[in-house]
């Protein structure tokens, strides 16, 4: 018996087969009929199609299906706009541990030979069906590895006409008065809308039920489909199955049931690796704009020192003067003693001074120019590599979060119910998977051991 399966769901989805959808009757006929030359799902065993069960075969494709029903009365398309719905598809299914826990491909036949009796119910007619096939060779990977052995996934897909009976009525321009406004004929109408119009729901008196505004509260049509179908498998003797999920608009379709192996931790870790990568690229952000207002302050100072080293001879030009200018005149009967010692020593000294001075002030500046060109040029490359860091950590957050919204699809898509049934049986492999891992961590530490085998 498989393990942590849960509980067994019923479920049964209606969606529309349009010619501008995604879900076309070409697309439908391809897929069901396996009609395909290769399946990009690769869980498709072609081997096993031939043990596909046809409850009703179609006769051509479903378009000709289709013609030839309305070519022949038993469909009418009158009043029926350009471009409506003509026809559907319910997708009936079960989780695939139902199936393996009762004996798989020959219980599976019989449930769904019992489920197409309820399809004929709720179409209002086996002749409006076109084609209804189980799907045998779908294999569900997850719970496969998870058993050590093959599990097929058994499913149901039941192709359809929407109709409804329609009363036409005689006009004004009929001869006789008197038949005016009564029912000329009741025909088949196609019509998708009124077929799954929404029912109100009843009281225990069976008297429609008011809201607070006083309208009448509505059961959804595909509400009420997977009560139909619930009751019906129930009533055909298979008790141990529960509804599927109340509340929704639209029931959850589990072919892809147990196909998420870890689903629900992944997307977990993928919050945290988004949280984390968003993280650090706030501080890659941050350290960028600092570098770089950084970088914008020593050019300024290196700007600032460029013209000080300049004025330096502007400097010498107002404090030495000409060089003759410099030298002082000799008077005729001056001895050299007192011209060295009163004129030419002095000058000397202050051209000294200055001298000094300024060669101390331009070897300062040229270190101060130097040292902060150097901090400028690593600046630079720093602002380079914290740039590289910053493109790089937006294309992984960009990638992470891309990662995350498909696999928030993918849990919306199965439902919390299917979801369940998978953590389900992940964690019970996985529990498995400890356990012998610790044994055999145990097993080469015993024999690791002084005289152990």
């Amino acid at each position: 018996m498989a393990r942590n399966d849960g509980a067994n769901h019923t479920f049964v989805r209606n969606r529309d087969l349009k010619a501008d959808k995604k879900a076309t009757p070409q697309s439908a006929y391809a897929h069901n009929e396996r009609k395909k030359e290769s399946y990009s799902n690769p869980d498709i065993v072609p081997e096993r199609t031939p043990m596909n069960v046809h409850f009703k075969s179609p006769v051509g494709t479903y378009e000709e299906c289709f013609s030839a029903l309305e070519d022949q009365k038993v469909i009418s398309t009158w009043g029926l706009k350009p471009g409506s719905t003509k026809m559907c598809e319910l997708i009936f299914d079960v989780n695939s541990a139902y199936f393996f826990n009762h004996g798989g491909y020959e219980f599976a036949k019989q449930f769904y030979a019992d489920a197409y009796q309820a399809v004929i119910e709720i179409v209002g007619g086996e002749q409006y069906i076109l084609s209804a096939v189980m799907h045998a060779d779908e294999r569900n990977r997850a719970m496969s590895d998870a058993l050590g052995q093959d599990v097929f996934h058994y499913h149901m897909h039941v192709v359809y006409v929407p109709v409804v009976e329609k009363k036409k009525l005689w006009s004004k321009r009929c001869k006789d008065p008197a038949l005016v406004g009564t029912v000329k004929e009741i025909i088949p109408q196609v019509s998708r809308s009124k077929k799954w119009e929404s029912k109100p729901a009843l009281d225990k008196n069976g008297e429609p039920l008011l809201n607070k505004n006083g309208k009448p509260v509505l059961h959804h049509s595909y509400s009420v489909l997977q009560d139909a179908f619930y009751d019906h498998m129930a009533a055909a003797g298979y008790p141990d199955v529960e509804r599927g999920e109340r509340g929704s608009s639209e029931e959850h379709l589990t072919v892809t049931q147990f196909k998420v192996d870890r689903e629900e931790r992944r997307l977990e870790m993928i919050h945290e690796k988004v949280r984390e990568e968003s993280s650090e690229f706030s501080q890659v952000r941050k350290e960028k704009y600092a570098v770089e207002k950084e970088i914008e302050q020593k050019q300024k100072r290196l700007e600032q020192l460029t013209p000080q080293v300049e004025d330096a001879e502007k400097f010498v030009a107002d404090h030495l003067g000409r060089p003759e200018d410099l030298i002082p005149k000799t008077t005729p009967m001056e001895y050299a003693s007192h011209y060295r010692e009163k004129k030419a020593k002095p000058i000397i000294q202050k051209l000294w001074k200055v001298a000094l001075s300024l060669w101390h002030t331009v070897q300062e500046l040229r270190a101060k120019a130097k040292d902060w060109q150097k901090k400028f040029e690593t600046a630079a490359r720093d602002r380079d590599i914290l740039k590289r860091r910053w493109e790089t950590a937006h294309a992984e957050n960009e990638e992470m979060r891309s990662e995350l919204r498909e696999y928030a699809l993918v849990k919306d898509e199965l439902g919390p119910v299917v979801m369940e049934d998978v953590l389900a049986t992940v964690k019970e492999r996985e529990a498995a998977e400890a356990a012998v891992s610790r044994q055999d961590h145990r097993n080469r530490h015993y024999r690791a051991e002084p005289g152990g085998r």
